[in-house]
């Protein structure tokens, strides 16, 4: 790449992930880790610092998830270039990181030649989709049920998925910096976009969708953590 090198902002809750990545980035000649953090509300305060070229962020973080990291930053600049790397392989988390804003969503399952060369796509301002996740994307489509979800919102589908890990619709507004009354409105919406009457089968719908899983389903006594 000509000119300076990449400037990334690496965002995961795992230490020893961060320590992985800041390795391979080191060896790129073209490329530059900035800043690191692991949770939204500190990768948020540096974005504003160091204004990175790329960020590259994991979708599960403690506290606020990685959709709502996008939002906040897309938010403050418009023309914020953000790459979400996850271990989440539902195409619906894709569909909705885009939509949120972000240009890219790779699997973590990926190799790592496949990472740097959407690192350089997403700086370059190319929407990327890694190849399992685009094929995951494509099969959904053509069978269609899972696209339900196409009708939420980034957000209701981010309340969704703190709802039916038995978060309190007080919870998830001091999660999403939002009042009790609109969790309480979007969470009639969801259900109506999603055509079920009670949360029992909000649930069941979730889990089938693979919105969320069993092992994911929390205490709400637990410290709140996103999944």
């Amino acid at each position: 790449m000509n000119g300076a090198a990449i400037r990334i902002l690496l965002v995961d809750d795992h230490a020893i992930v961060r320590e992985g990545y800041r390795a391979l980035l080191a060896k790129q000649p073209d490329m530059l880790l900035v800043a690191e953090a692991g949770d939204a509300a500190t990768a948020y305060g540096l974005f504003r610092d160091v204004a990175p070229d790329v960020v590259v962020t994991d979708w599960s973080l403690p506290g606020q998830s990685g959709l709502e990291l996008i939002g906040r930053i897309r938010q403050r600049d418009a023309r914020a270039k953000i790459l979400v790397f996850s271990m989440h392989q539902n195409p619906a988390f894709a569909w909705q990181a885009c939509r949120a804003g972000a240009l890219g969503y790779i699997g973590k399952n990926e190799d790592p030649e496949t990472l740097l060369q959407a690192i350089r796509d997403v700086r370059r301002g190319r929407h990327v989709l890694s190849g399992s996740v685009a094929q995951a994307l494509a099969m959904e489509k053509l069978g269609g049920e899972g696209w339900a979800l196409e009708a939420l919102t980034p957000r209701e589908f981010e309340i969704l998925r703190l709802l039916v890990a038995a978060r309190t619709p007080a919870q998830i507004a001091k999660l999403l910096n939002i009042s009790v009354k609109t969790v309480c409105n979007s969470h009639y919406l969801i259900k109506r976009k999603l055509g079920v009457g009670s949360d029992i089968e909000l649930t069941r719908l979730a889990i089938k969708l693979n919105v969320v899983d069993l092992l994911e389903l929390t205490d709400p006594n637990e410290p709140e953590r996103d999944t």
